[in-house]
């Protein structure tokens, strides 16, 4: 369905003093007939045809004016509302203003009670909620919103369970889509945010792991979801997008926040994660071992301090080695002797 602006002009200052005119001019005829009937029971004088007029007329003026009341509409910036008469679509008032429209239209919004955990509705109680939409109506807002959905645990590539949970800014651009393609636009984009979070998840690790394509070329690479936050967060958005289209919303940003293992694996996933820094701290100590030994030996035979053969040469490598690599502070052994 497309969205058709409704072309109304703003006559709603104009037919609101012809409103509160008509509602004084009913009541003025109105007294003025009861008036006349209790003056002619008093006096026994036969009641008047225009008294009977101005009786009838003011009740039916009253009748009018209040019909006329629910023509009156108010947008503020950033609203919109939805006409619908008589189940047909008429239209959609989007400007900010004071509208007179047909009092037969109604504001039609499915999700106008829906309260999920967005930026409007955090924290929301019922009593809130129902003073909320008494002021707001049937109105659609066209501000840019926050969703934050609960978090989800979901199994990454490897099999690992993770939980995990996004933040989604999201805004309606097409009220007629949002209002009449889904049943209610703010339970089908949570829906969908849930069902794009987890077709994405599936297709990467935790953490960079061996032999894993996350792109789908056939190649592996590194990418995952602790290292690749911003290309995760740009096809979790992309993959919403998609979905959502459809409902007249556009998806402005998705972001992580929250990631982490569940609690099931997560104590042994970080022994595992200790374990390989303390494995990768080994390694660098060993590496700058060797080379700092490598340059006491050649440092002491161009300089032609000592001459040591290989079995010496192994055994001052070997105690460097340790006195470098060990844990604790090297406790040196003092030589009185000759060197053989």
């Amino acid at each position: 369905m497309e969205e058709k602006i409704y072309t109304a002009k703003k006559y709603g200052v104009p037919m609101l003093f012809l409103v509160i005119i008509m509602f004084f001019c009913s009541l003025a005829g109105f007294i003025m007939g009861v008036v006349h009937f209790i003056d002619c029971d008093d006096n026994g004088l036969p009641v008047q045809p225009l008294y009977e007029c101005l009786f009838v007329g003011g009740i039916l003026l009253f009748a009018l004016s209040c019909l006329l009341c629910g023509g009156f509409k108010m947008l503020n910036p950033n609203e919109a509302v939805v006409l619908n008469l008589f189940g047909k679509y008429k239209g959609t008032l989007k400007e900010a203003g004071f509208y007179y429209v047909n009092p037969f239209c109604v504001s039609f919004n499915p999700a106008a009670d829906t309260k999920l955990r967005q930026s409007d509705d955090v924290g929301a109680n019922k009593s809130i909620s129902s003073s909320a939409g008494q002021q707001t109506g049937k109105k659609i807002s066209l501000k840019m919103m926050t969703l934050s959905n609960n978090k989800q645990k979901i199994n990454d590539c490897l099999g690992n369970p993770i939980e995990i949970s996004i933040a989604v800014i999201w805004k309606v651009v097409d009220t007629a889509k949002a209002v009449f393609s889904v049943d209610n636009y703010k339970e089908f984009l949570s829906l969908q945010c849930d069902a794009a979070l987890r077709e994405i998840v599936r297709t990467y690790p935790y953490d960079v792991a061996p032999n894993i394509d996350t792109t789908g070329d056939g190649v592996a690479d590194d990418g995952s979801l602790r290292g690749s936050s911003e290309i995760v967060a740009a096809k979790i958005k992309s993959e919403i997008q998609k979905r959502v289209s459809e409902a007249g919303l556009e998806i402005v940003e998705a972001r992580i926040t929250y990631l982490a293992y569940a609690p099931e694996i997560a104590a042994a996933m970080l022994q595992r994660q200790q374990a390989s820094a303390v494995v990768d701290a080994r390694k660098l100590i060993v590496d700058g071992a060797v080379g700092m030994v490598q340059m006491a030996l050649e440092s002491l035979s161009e300089n032609k301090i000592v001459a040591l053969d290989d079995e010496r040469k192994a055994a001052m490598v070997s105690n460097l080695l340790v006195v470098l690599c060990g844990n604790h502070d090297a406790q040196p052994v003092v030589n009185s002797g000759s060197l053989y």
